[in-house]
């Protein structure tokens, strides 16, 4: 009897032993590909440069005109900054957020964000998006495009800290936190800001103009990037001002498909205005 609860011990203890190898070897070999793969442009936007059914990606779109490799690790729903609501650095959506991802990209760390899990629409692939990014060599990356805030925006997140310049719940200390961890990653990346559009709330049948939601109007937040692209030495892409019309109430259909996202003409739109600032001679 004792013989034959001994030889079982030794059998579940070589099962566990077998089982604890396979888990590291899996780990190890995941760990050892991130950093691996080369790609000379990183998109880190929102939904606005996502895939929407059958339109165009813009950054895709970008990627054909310029001649370019892209990732495209734009996520729906995500801000620039972290939640004001979740201070917990290893929230879900505050790991999502522009600075969470970066943060991860410096540290070469996104067991957080492998880990997040948010219950909303739309985010199914979170996950395969963070685990191509982890793959990214960020090293050799030539551009970098930023397309936040009106995420921010609508969830009235402040824009301003005056005591914490790099505050990271804040706007503008996100953007001022995520270019400083780009630049430890990679001194020499070229990095730009592509600030939001103008915005029709057709549900309200109110404009971005007439819409605080508690930390300014759009406009504000697009002006401090503009103010943070000279301050940081960055590029900025002003899709705001003068860019789509919105003289009257209908100037919206032109260039949206429901007042937020740009339809198949805004899509072409933006991604020729972004290609005249990466490379003015080839798109002329």
């Amino acid at each position: 009897m004792r013989r034959r609860l001994g030889r079982k011990n030794l059998l579940c203890g070589l099962a566990a032993v077998l089982a604890f190898a396979a888990l590291y070897a899996a780990t190890f070999r995941s760990r050892a590909r991130r950093g691996q793969q080369v790609v000379e442009m990183v998109a880190l936007g929102d939904s606005v440069f996502t895939d929407i059914g059958d339109m165009t990606v813009i950054p895709e779109r970008l990627a054909e005109l310029l001649d370019l490799s892209v990732y495209n690790a734009s996520m729906g729903g995500t801000c620039a900054a972290r939640l004001e609501t979740e201070r917990r650095l290893d929230s879900a959506k505050g790991s999502l957020s522009l600075v969470g991802l970066t943060k991860a990209i410096c540290s070469g760390d996104f067991d957080v964000q492998q880990s997040a899990r948010i219950r909303a629409s739309n985010t199914e692939r979170f996950p395969a998006i963070i685990d191509g990014l982890a793959e990214i060599d960020f090293t050799q990356v030539e551009i970098v495009l930023i397309e936040k805030g009106l995420n921010d925006y609508h969830g009235g997140t402040p824009i301003e800290n005056p005591e914490d310049p790099y505050d990271e719940y804040t706007f503008a200390g996100a953007l001022r936190s995520a270019v400083a961890d780009l630049r430890r990653m990679n001194p020499d990346v070229r990095i730009l800001f592509i600030t939001p559009t103008y915005a029709w709330y057709t549900t309200w049948e109110l404009t971005c103009e007439e819409m605080d939601n508690g930390g300014g109007f759009l406009e504000d937040y697009v002006n401090a990037q503009l103010r943070l692209a000279e301050e940081l030495d960055v590029e900025a892409v002003d899709l705001y001002h003068d860019f789509f019309p919105h003289e009257s109430w209908e100037d919206w259909e032109q260039s949206m498909m429901d007042g937020l996202h740009p339809n198949e003409a805004g899509r072409e739109r933006i991604a020729q205005k972004i290609a005249d600032v990466l490379r003015p001679e080839e798109t002329e």
